[in-house]
């Protein structure tokens, strides 16, 4: 090679220069780096075609990528600094998928004792450890007033399933079978698919004008066909529901059950006990309440809590005191059975335990007052600039909607991709569904004024451009982001799933 055709060293336009800015790396797909015969471990050479066990011929050629070990550190690690995270900011969709997580509850659960604990193991070895899941059992029932506990779900949704298969059965032990479940249209959307995996028919109950059930037509819908109406309390548009004991009444009049969605149960834990407004059964989310990891798929876990007249109903194991002992009761007449392998996540359990042993019911009741008061600051901040769809306060979510900036041409989502251009991952966007271009803000109860004001200052920002006449802008965002806007159409509509084209 000549010097004259040697580029190896010359300068490249800027335009060709890698796509390393600000130490964030550009990071490409790790089959784009394959080389051949690059590999991170040694392996023998395959002689000839053989035939493993299930007689499938062994492939020398298998396309996987061809890289290095440190170039799979690199990748994976590079993909890491480009997760937003609680850990690294303000999380306005909240507890949903992101409440912050102590450290001191990730220390308990890797405690040797309990990392290293095996499901098949006998009682007599696991004491410590039923102790434990006992004891979340009784902080369960003593928050929710409803005695009977199950730590058997493994998620919110699973513990829906679990809630709804027990006053399934309950109907069906006494004879009378049901048909029917309402959900108001302001509930969670597992709430509804739950109901229909369970088989039954959904009926909806509109929102009114404050953002509660509409009690005129639930008093409509409520007859001996309905099995149980499902309440989300506090609902997706953050208000309590003032009417929930004249529900709970209603239903119980006509023999039919009163579950609580207690996904939202945060904002009001220490405060209220949902057996006290009526409720016959309840789910936890653990990570929105407790503090347990959660997004990106979990694990979750979702206990159930019943009243006393549901417990037989439950499915086991369920962990039992005889004496000074603890078991695992695996059999009872009426259960549904069990609706998963082993004991629930146990995991989860030591971290939610934790959290409340740490807390103490004060402690708790002040994390659920400092959440809706979080929320309810930043309702005031921004009423003046953005369309506040019920009056009144919050509890822990305040609910905004594009209706002003959707006048001069910008939209949620607009919105949205800003906030991620100055730093900050967007609030749930178009949820709840009773409200047009909604946007749903959960700060919890871990964050300090600072960072609320900053998010309030950005939000209050981009409404000044767009009443400025600068919106036009704003939808180009994210222009610093590693990717830039996706065409949310054409991703819904023509997802590309594979990395060839």
């Amino acid at each position: 090679m000549t010097p004259a055709n040697d580029t190896r060293n010359a300068v490249k336009p800027a335009g060709e220069l890698p796509g390393h800015r600000g130490l964030l790396m550009e990071e490409g797909l790790l089959i784009d780096q394959s080389e051949k015969g690059r590999c991170g471990v040694d392996l023998p050479e395959l002689s000839g075609k053989s035939k493993g066990r299930l007689g499938v011929e062994t492939r020398a050629e298998i396309g996987l990528p061809e890289v290095t070990e440190p170039q799979v550190i690199r990748h994976f690690v590079r993909l890491s600094q480009q997760n937003y995270s609680i850990d690294t900011g303000f999380f306005p969709l909240g507890s949903c998928t992101m409440k912050h997580n102590p450290r001191l509850n990730e220390k308990m659960a890797r405690l040797n004792g309990f990392a290293n604990i095996h499901p098949l193991q006998p009682e007599a070895t696991a004491q410590g450890a039923l102790e434990l899941m006992y004891e979340l059992q009784h902080w369960l029932a003593e928050m929710s007033g409803l005695p009977g506990v199950t730590l058997a779900p493994a998620a919110g949704a699973h513990g829906e399933f679990a809630g709804m298969m027990v006053i399934r059965k309950a109907h069906e032990v006494k004879g009378k079978p049901r048909k029917k479940v309402l959900v108001p249209d302001s509930a969670h959307g597992t709430n509804p698919a739950t109901a229909a995996i369970c088989g039954y028919e959904i009926e909806t109950i509109p929102t009114d004008a404050q953002g509660h059930v509409n009690f005129d037509v639930a008093k409509t819908l409520v007859n001996e066909d309905v099995a149980a109406m499902m309440l989300t309390n506090p609902n997706t548009g953050g208000k309590f529901e003032p009417m929930a004991h004249a529900l709970a009444d209603l239903l119980h009049e006509k023999g039919a059950y009163f579950y609580c969605d207690g996904a939202n149960f945060n904002a009001i834990a220490g405060r209220v006990r949902p057996a006290d407004f009526g409720v016959d059964v309840m789910h936890f989310n653990l990570h929105k309440t407790f503090s347990t990891p959660h997004g990106g798929g979990g694990p979750g876990h979702g206990p159930v809590a019943v009243r006393k007249e549901l417990a037989e109903f439950l499915p086991v194991p369920r962990i039992v005191k005889k004496g000074d002992l603890y078991a695992l009761e695996t059999e009872a007449k009426h259960s549904i059975g069990r609706i998963k392998g082993f004991h629930g996540h146990f995991g989860m359990a030591v971290r939610a335990l934790t959290y409340m042993m740490a807390h103490g019911g004060e402690g708790i009741r002040q994390a659920s007052e400092d959440a809706v008061l979080n929320a309810n600051y930043i309702r005031a901040k921004l009423h003046d600039l953005y369309h506040v769809p019920f009056d009144g306060i919050c509890m822990h979510e305040c609910l905004l909607t594009d209706k002003k900036q959707k006048e001069k041409g910008i939209s949620t989502m607009d919105i949205a991709k800003t906030l991620v251009e100055y730093g900050f991952h967007p609030m749930t966007v178009y949820f709840p569904l009773m409200v047009q271009g909604a946007m749903l803000i959960e700060p919890t109860e871990s964050e300090t004024r600072e960072s609320i004001d900053e998010f309030i200052n950005t939000m209050r920002w981009i409404a000044t451009e767009v009443n400025e006449g600068r919106g036009e802008a704003l939808k180009q965002n994210p222009v610093s982001a590693p990717r830039r806007r996706l065409d949310e159409v054409k991703a819904a509509k023509n997802p590309v799933l594979t990395w060839k084209q």
